[in-house]
């Protein structure tokens, strides 16, 4: 497994002015960054992705989607413009170098109806994403769909629906981003759940129950790592904690608290992180 870390935890645009940062994560022993992308211009892609070269560090991409680009919309010119909005994303991560784009790609974040999902929102899903994840195959990016708690989406909340509608997409570019602290609400058995998505989980996000340090809080690291050896997964596991240094996406996302410090995230969710990939190193 390789070990990288969520930039959300200092901004929402990263660019030439967070090389420090770079330098800094890569001293303190992380093999990548992961980028959040805003259907991010080309140009500043590959000006980060040319300083991440040089620090020695790769990069993998999450994006979200919005209610002007939902792929569940029942209006087509909706659901045309969240195909539009996922091919620049797949452009922008293949600028960057990541083999992954990875977040809650399969509808808008935050957007809630009164309702749980429907057939014809699952159908219109599944074309959304296979026409997108056809491009990606092109550009070398695989999609994977994070299924995230109740509180943040109605469609994709557990392992199960998200093999379901990768089912329905039936694309090989098209798998499942698995992310602890949604994990920790959402199923009954953590490591349950990995195991039955061994086909199909393409990358990980390890995030504590309150977005703090990873060891720090209550989510299940022994089962799940327990679970990623069983199924022998090794691609990215990525460590995705917050502040509220970041004021606006905080306030996204509800995070009012600090519940870690900066240093303790970066190093000892490191050291935490890293002791359990070599503990639980996928079987030979």
């Amino acid at each position: 497994m390789r070990i990288g870390i969520n930039l959300l935890l200092w901004t929402t645009e990263v660019g030439a002015a967070h090389e420090p940062i770079f330098r800094r994560l890569k001293a303190s022993g992380y093999d990548g960054v992961e980028v959040p992308l805003d259907c991010d211009d080309l140009r500043r892609c590959g000006a980060v992705r040319r300083i991440l070269d040089d620090c020695g560090l790769a990069a993998t991409a999450i994006t979200t989607m919005t209610a002007e680009a939902n792929p569940i919309s029942s209006e087509a010119r909706v659901r045309h413009r969240a195909v539009d909005r996922l091919k620049r994303s797949i452009e922008a991560a293949r600028v960057l170098g990541s083999p992954v784009l990875g977040g809650p790609l399969h509808s808008a974040y935050k957007l809630f109806v009164g309702q749980g999902p429907t057939t014809d929102e699952k159908r219109w899903c599944a074309e959304v994403l296979s026409e997108a994840a056809t491009f990606a195959q092109a550009a070398g990016v695989t999609l994977a769909l994070e299924q995230i708690n109740r509180f943040e989406s109605y469609f994709l909340n557990t392992a199960q629906q998200t093999r379901e509608i990768l089912s329905l997409v039936s694309h090989p570019n098209c798998a499942m981003h698995y992310d602890t602290h949604h994990a920790h609400i959402e199923e009954d058995d953590p490591g349950a759940a990995i195991r039955a998505s061994a086909e199909v989980i393409a990358h990980v996000h390890v995030s504590e129950n309150h977005r703090g340090a990873p060891g720090s809080g209550q989510v299940d690291w022994r089962g799940t790592f327990e679970a990623l050896r069983d199924i022998g997964y090794d691609k990215w596991v990525v460590i995705e904690a917050f502040s509220t240094s970041v004021p606006d996406f905080a306030a996204s996302i509800n995070v009012w608290r600090n519940p870690s410090t900066e240093q303790d995230i970066v190093e000892e969710g490191l050291a935490f992180i890293r002791a359990l990939v070599h503990q639980y190193a996928p079987k030979q």
